[in-house]
Order: C-alpha cells, then structure tokens, then sequence
C-alpha cells in the first residue's frame, strides 16, 4: 500500500509539473476573457453572437471573472466561442506534493515530539536537543511513511 501511494505522489507530482511554468503567467487585471477579446479586436456584440447572449452578458461575464466570480463552465464556454481550450490546475505552493508532504511531516512530528518532551521536563525525563532533533526526524520520516488522514489536520 505504501509503494502505491508513493507511485501516486510521483505521478501527480508529475503531471504538476507541467503547469509549473503557468503559476508565473500574471492574470491581467480585467481578466483573461476582456484581455483576449480586446487583443483579437472584437466586441462584446461579437462574442455575445457566438455565445448567443446579449452585450450585457458578455460585460458581466468579464466582471465576474475579474472578481473571482466566474463559474469553471462559463469560462470554458467562453474559451470554446474564442476556439481556445481552457485549462485549469493546481501548483503546490513549495513546488511538490511531495515536498508538502515532508512539511506537513515535520511540522505534526516536531509538534509532538516537543509537547512530549514538554510533559517529561515537568518529570525531569526531558532529552536533549540533539535528540530532539533526531526523533523528529524519524517520527516525521514514520508519518510521511504511513501518510495519515492527521497530517491534514
């Protein structure tokens, strides 16, 4: 089981990684439907005819994207009367799922390592540093093994 969540993470990393270079493409700021129809010199009455709504649709449609609005189906629709094909996707934040992963890792396992250590310097059992280092990184190495539903917590 552990081999095939491992296979799944490289794979989906994988597939990521295509879309590595698209995080770095700024959104213009009236929003990609009113930047490509301006740039391809066509008016709102235009695509409104190919999407068989009016030129007031259109203007809110390029609002509604603008603003975060916009449901994923009404931009496809758009992208298929401009013949452009839409895509979306997800880039983890640190580059990998697997590097999010040894994040979510360490961070559970340095939590409870040192809540442990924290109930056995009240017992005068506390470890030193060093230590604490090492049994984080083995416990974290563990977490990321069994990859619990808790990393996610």
């Amino acid at each position: 089981m552990r081999n095939k969540k491992k296979l799944l993470i490289e794979q989906l990393d994988q597939k990521l990684a295509n879309f590595k270079d698209a995080g770095m493409v700024l959104v213009p700021q009236k929003g990609w439907v009113n930047t490509i129809r301006t740039t391809l010199n066509m008016t709102r009455d235009q695509l409104g005819t190919k999407l068989k709504l009016t030129k007031g649709a259109i203007q809110k449609i390029e609002e509604r994207e603008a603003t975060g609005q916009i449901t994923i189906n009404k931009l496809k629709d758009v992208g298929n009367a401009l013949n452009m094909k839409f895509i979306y996707g997800f880039i983890p934040k640190d580059g990998t799922i697997e590097s999010l992963i040894n994040l979510k890792a360490e961070k559970l396992a340095r939590k409870i390592v040192l809540r442990t250590n924290q109930n056995m310097k009240l017992e005068d059992q506390g470890i030193g540093d060093e230590k604490i280092d090492k049994t984080i990184k083995e416990l974290a190495s563990e977490i990321k093994r069994e990859m619990k539903k808790s990393l996610w917590d």
